[in-house]
């Protein structure tokens, strides 16, 4: 059994599209690291840079890769890819 993957979730407070892919993962039994950018313009900064600019949460890297935001990681889901991503295929 290889390691478990690097799931990162940067988050925000009141965000709908964040409770969405923190709900997908949780159902796959995904464990990952949540980052909360509210209120932290550093952190925020970070997500951004990470992200290749992209300033919404959540944004969404699995092994240091960039899936990109809730839509995204639902569409890795139903294609397969995310399976591919974490490894599991």
């Amino acid at each position: 059994m290889g390691t478990a993957p690097d799931v990162v979730v940067y988050t925000q407070m009141l965000c709908g599209f964040c409770y969405r892919a923190k709900r997908l993962l949780g159902d796959r039994g995904i464990a990952f690291r949540e980052i909360d950018v509210t209120g932290n313009p550093e952190l925020r900064a970070e997500m951004t840079a990470a992200a290749g600019g992209a300033r919404t949460a959540p944004q969404i890297f699995i092994n240091g890769f960039h899936v990109g935001g809730s839509d995204e990681l639902a569409a890795a889901a139903a294609s397969g890819e995310l399976d591919r991503l974490l490894g599991d295929v």
